[in-house]
């Protein structure tokens, strides 16, 4: 079954906000088996709304709508959906209920104008909002075809569509089930990787299709099959996994995964089965290495803590670096990387720790040290690795791929140890 998603609001095009409402519903869509056809951004504007709806309608089974659904004059999208569908707006006394039930302890937010979310299509299923006061509108169109008005807001519309829209469209269309496994490959830009299993990807079975997911530092191979209903479900996912060891086999060490999952997780997942701690020293990137690794649930087990000694004086004072190698190196040098990642892991008490130093740009480079230098340390009982990097890039840039080696070679420490 085809679907495709609207999103509306100026914000979006405008690009005061991300629309990450549409990869999340996509995402999650794939899952349950549904093929996403097309992704369109709108307006808040009536005649939009209605053309890229009766558009939709020709071409998929299922129109997903995000936006457009609040309280305010610049919120439009029911009343819009109320005359393509020849519909009225009625109040809904369980509505309202949960709306005041929601509000109880917001008395200021129950007003005149949050009262109209009560308001509903009488042509359209109702469904709750739990945590939010925009109700969720569901038209039957044309007997088999469906649009789902939902709110904006991320996590409202993540609720509502795992707890109540996935199933709902599930049991109405009984769609196919998709199979991905994913692969972690690191060492390999794409084009090299492409060429090096080459022979392996063109005798695939016909029915698994193979995608390359490239990030900076790793490259993610996706096997995917459709499953009708009269294959054998457990049968291909068998053959998927005959492929990935045959995989294994070709690339050995440059796997760091065979499922789909973060380099933060999956240093995380191997911190905590060894027993083993982290700590973190970070100049350049400024804590992004500490925020990836706390984003993991959990992470308390295995994450001691960090010191982010972006000036010189917190190097010397808390992390111990020597005074004279700063000042005939620099802070941008192997010695002083070596030492941050050594100082923190003893102050800490890890197995392991990072150390980051560079110049991240745009000022700050030299002609000995130009913007994109980068040195990482990263620190054992055992042993002490530091590399130098020439990245080359603007700022975030430079302090995402700086985080993402860093945990790379992390990775391959730990799995060394």
């Amino acid at each position: 079954m085809k679907v495709e998603i609207i999103t509306i609001g100026d914000e979006i095009l405008i690009g005061q906000i991300v629309d990450t409402n549409s990869a999340w519903i996509s995402k999650e869509l794939n899952k349950a088996g549904f093929e996403v056809e097309r992704i369109t951004s709108i307006h808040d504007d009536e005649k939009q709304i209605t053309e890229t709806i009766i558009q939709s309608l020709s071409r998929v089974d299922v129109v997903l709508i995000t936006g457009g659904i609040g309280p305010t004059n610049d919120d439009i999208t029911k009343n819009t959906l109320c005359k393509l569908f020849h519909s009225t707006l009625v109040f809904d006394e369980y509505t309202f209920k949960q709306i005041e039930n929601l509000l109880a302890d917001r008395p200021l937010a129950l007003n005149e104008l949050t009262k109209t979310q009560a308001m509903v299509p009488d042509k359209a299923t109702i469904i709750t909002n739990t945590v939010g006061t925009a109700p969720i509108t569901w038209f039957d169109v044309d007997k088999n075809k469906v649009v789902v008005s939902m709110p904006g807001v991320p996590f409202e519309m993540k609720k509502v569509m795992s707890e109540e829209i996935i199933p709902r469209l599930k049991k109405k269309y009984k769609p196919n089930s998709i199979i991905h496994k994913t692969v972690l490959v690191s060492g390999y830009p794409e084009s090299a990787l492409a060429i090096k299993i080459a022979e392996w990807e063109n005798n695939l079975p016909r029915i698994i299709k193979l995608a390359y997911l490239p990030q900076f530092g790793i490259v993610k191979l996706r096997l995917s099959a459709v499953v009708d209903c009269d294959y054998n479900y457990n049968t291909i996912v068998n053959e998927i996994d005959i492929e990935i060891d045959k995989l294994k086999i070709l690339l050995g060490n440059s796997i760091v995964s065979d499922e789909d999952i973060s380099l933060e997780a999956l240093i995380g997942e191997i911190l905590a089965s060894k027993l083993k701690t982290l700590s973190i020293a970070e100049s350049c990137t400024g804590g992004d290495i500490s925020k990836r690794i706390t984003s993991i649930s959990g992470s308390s087990r295995y994450f001691k803590g960090s010191v982010v000694a972006y000036d010189n004086s917190v190097k010397t004072n808390i992390l111990d670096v020597n005074i004279e190698d700063l000042q005939t190196e620099g802070a941008v040098s192997e010695t002083v990387v070596r030492q941050m990642a050594e100082g923190v892991r003893k102050l800490l008490k890890t197995d392991y720790a990072i150390a980051t130093s560079g110049i991240a740009g745009p000022m700050g480079g030299t002609d000995d040290k130009p913007v994109g230098t980068i040195w990482i340390a990263v620190c054992s009982e055992s042993e002490c690795i530091a590399k130098k990097f020439h990245f080359k890039y603007e700022r975030n840039l430079n302090i995402e791929r700086t985080t993402q080696t860093a945990l790379l070679m992390l990775l391959e420490v730990i799995n060394q140890n």
